[in-house]
């Protein structure tokens, strides 16, 4: 029986075209509301910058790709990038500038604002951040860097930053998380808060961010249009958010 369930936003919840909640998702919530079935948003967003929920209420959040776990209020996970990789990718944005977000366990902010850190905020409807340099966020947690860069640097990404592991779900940026958090390590720290399995949960997903959350719930649901790796880690695909894909997987597996 499921017991919670766990929404990515971006895609999934969200729809990527009009920037709002379907209705029949609204519908879908309210339904699992009246079955007592525990509402988690899990998504690569910080929580500062969740602004697109239309007034939905959930249970928790889990934000920054798994960095941190908010239930009821009370943060029970908090996992930054280790600061020696901080430093490592100060270094090199300094010596090869690229473009980034970074994100603090409260706030938001961009190595400099230019067309494409403005595109990124249109493409997501996403808040518009203060300026600042690592230099000047020195000493302060980083949970999640955002690097605008296609996937040709990957490889020297991932040399630079051996300690964490890079999510790329879009063409032109990527996001970089400690190597041992994603989604499902935050799943794991709600489900052992709530006294929850993961056969008891289930997730939905579009992005290549979200694969260890399908691979982790007992029932994953792809939303249509994402890639194949991601469709391949979920146990169903269903329609796109705004063709009912929430509403039309729940009904499907008898969960509304």
């Amino acid at each position: 029986m499921i017991k919670a369930a766990f929404f990515d936003i971006d895609g999934t919840l969200v729809s990527l075209e009009t920037h709002r909640i379907p209705a029949s998702a609204h519908m879908a919530l309210e339904k699992l509301r009246q079955k007592g079935i525990k509402l988690f948003i899990c998504s690569g967003r910080p929580y500062c910058a969740i602004d697109n929920l239309e007034g939905e209420q959930f249970d928790g959040f889990i934000t920054v790709n798994g960095g941190i776990c908010n239930i009821g209020g009370q943060t029970i996970l908090k996992h930054p990038i280790p600061m020696a990789d901080v430093t490592a990718w100060n270094s090199c944005i300094k010596k090869d500038p690229i473009d980034c977000f970074f994100i603090t366990e409260n706030q938001v902010f961009m190595s400099r604002k230019c067309s494409e850190t403005d595109r990124f905020i249109e493409l997501l409807n996403f808040i518009t951040p203060s300026v600042a340099t690592l230099d000047e966020l020195s000493g302060t947690p980083i949970f999640q860097i955002v690097g605008l860069f296609g996937g040709d640097r990957d490889a020297a990404v991932r040399k630079a930053l051996p300690n964490c592991r890079l999510t790329r779900w879009h063409p032109t940026f990527s996001d970089m998380v400690p190597a041992d958090s994603d989604k499902s390590h935050g799943m794991r720290a709600a489900l052992d808060f709530l006294g929850l399995q993961p056969a008891e949960c289930m997730a939905f997903g579009d992005g290549a961010n979200d694969i260890e959350m399908l691979r982790f719930a007992g029932l994953s649901i792809a939303m249509a249009g994402c890639p194949p790796q991601v469709e391949a880690a979920a146990t169903y695909r269903t329609d796109s958010p705004d063709d009912d894909g929430i509403y039309n997987a729940l009904k499907h597996f008898s969960v509304i």
